[in-house]
């Protein structure tokens, strides 16, 4: 089986507020931009996954993830996260109607192919799946089989959320790339820890991160 992913991608100067405490405002949309580059190349490297589709209006992030391969969705309803990633969804089956599909966060800069075709192969055992972040708050990948529904529920408290769904919490071993979102400081330490991709990795050496 292999996948269709659906990636949400903000404006690059609207992202990442969170991590003001580590990277300045100048800096802060490179960083994004460079989460998104390790994410959709390490997506594409994976084996289980057929091709990437990623949701934004912002024309420079656009134009680097086309390069990379990703196809650039237009992020029309411009109504959030969720608004989005339906919109997604949606523009995916119209071009292949029975693709099984998930949707996966822009800030995985640490992930690994190997890893997600993991997580993608447990997906592929249930209508419909979640993976929990790395704090088991959120919610870094949703996934759906062919001819089922997104009902993405992203946001505060997804993992929550996702779970009363009705979607089946996934439990694999040795997948910490795949959970490990970037919103804080103390995230992108964690990232590092692991290792990141390479656009990552020099954006992150213009910061001052202890430990680094």
């Amino acid at each position: 089986m292999q996948w269709t992913l659906v990636i949400p991608l903000k404006p690059l100067a609207l992202a990442k507020s969170r991590l003001a405490d580590t990277a300045t405002d100048g800096l802060r949309p490179g960083l994004a931009l460079a989460f998104a580059e390790d994410t959709v190349a390490a997506a594409l490297a994976s084996p289980a996954v057929r091709d990437v589709a990623v949701v934004t209006d912002d024309a420079l992030a656009g134009r680097v993830l086309a390069a990379l391969g990703a196809r650039i969705v237009a992020d029309e309803p411009r109504g959030g996260l969720n608004a989005a990633l339906a919109h997604g969804a949606a523009a995916v089956r119209a071009v292949r109607p029975d693709a099984p599909l998930a949707a996966l966060n822009a800030d995985l800069p640490a992930l690994r192919p190997s890893e997600l075709a993991r997580v993608l192969d447990a997906a592929g055992e249930f209508p419909r799946s979640f993976l929990p972040d790395a704090a088991a708050i959120g919610t870094t990948l949703l996934a759906v089989g062919a001819g089922r529904e997104l009902l993405p529920a992203f946001g505060t408290d997804s993992r929550a959320r996702h779970r009363a769904s009705g979607a089946v919490e996934l439990r694999p071993e040795g997948v910490d790339s795949v959970r490990q979102d970037v919103d804080t400081g103390e995230d992108l330490r964690a990232a590092l820890s692991l290792g990141v991709g390479p656009r990552t990795a020099a954006a992150a050496a213009q910061l001052l991160i202890p430990g680094q």
